[in-house]
């Protein structure tokens, strides 16, 4: 199956490990405070400096979760602000620099424009102690999502917007396992293979959805742990 990616310019806005087996003539990093827009802005006059063109497809797979549960009633405001600059104000400023330079690309270019969200079961079922991640995530989930894909068709009238929300994964900063009716954690490449599909154009004419990878979890607990497994 052709899935049309080849020549096109995929943004990925947050990757601990860039993929350097690509070489430079594939991959190029840039560096940015998402959170401030002088930042952004200084990031996307730099993507200009790239030998790829404008950028077609953007990954939004930035963000924070604080590492202690705070419930409300305990939870600053500082905390929450800081929050939301993460993964609210930094989506907001990275899509709207997105569009702008999507407008200045060729039809053939905006003909692979999609915006790949990546959300949380959080914003579906909530996260206890972490009220404040959930939130962020059930906006970028639905509001933002949802908006988005009215919008960028005005610019790219192909153009798509869904999202990829991720349950449990089993990676270094989450080793342990919530029960899930298919008694297993998800790994990275179960995620990033619908964010894969959802990026090119077999899904073309799938667009404002919002895909729930958690192997049915269903924000409950089903199994006892010693049922799961990591594959």
């Amino acid at each position: 199956m052709d899935l049309q990616l080849n020549g096109v310019h995929v943004l990925v806005t947050a990757s601990p490990r860039p993929a350097a087996e690509f070489g430079p003539s594939r991959v190029q990093s840039a560096q940015a405070n998402l959170s401030k827009e002088e930042d952004v802005l200084r990031m996307f006059d730099a993507l200009k400096g790239f030998p790829f063109g404008p950028v077609q497809v953007l990954i939004a797979n930035h963000g924070s979760h604080p590492a202690e549960d705070v419930p409300v009633v305990e939870m600053s405001l500082a905390q929450w602000e800081s929050t939301f600059a993460s993964n609210t104000t930094a989506t907001f400023l990275v899509v709207r620099e997105y569009l702008k330079q999507l407008a200045g690309a060729t039809a053939e270019q905006k003909e692979k424009a999609s915006i790949v969200m990546i959300g949380s079961t959080a914003g579906k079922y909530g996260e206890i102690g972490h009220a404040d991640y959930s939130a962020t995530k059930s906006g970028r989930m639905y509001g933002f999502t949802m908006s988005l894909k009215n919008e960028i068709v005005k610019t790219a009238p192909r153009g798509r917007v869904n999202c990829i929300a991720p349950g449990w994964v089993k990676t270094p900063r989450a080793e342990h396992a919530l029960n899930t009716p298919l008694k297993k954690v998800a790994t990275p490449e179960d995620i990033a293979s619908q964010v894969f599909v959802a990026s090119t154009a077999v899904s073309g004419h799938v667009s404002g959805q919002v895909i729930i990878v958690e192997g049915g979890m269903e924000g409950r607990l089903l199994n006892k742990r010693e049922d799961i497994t990591a594959h």
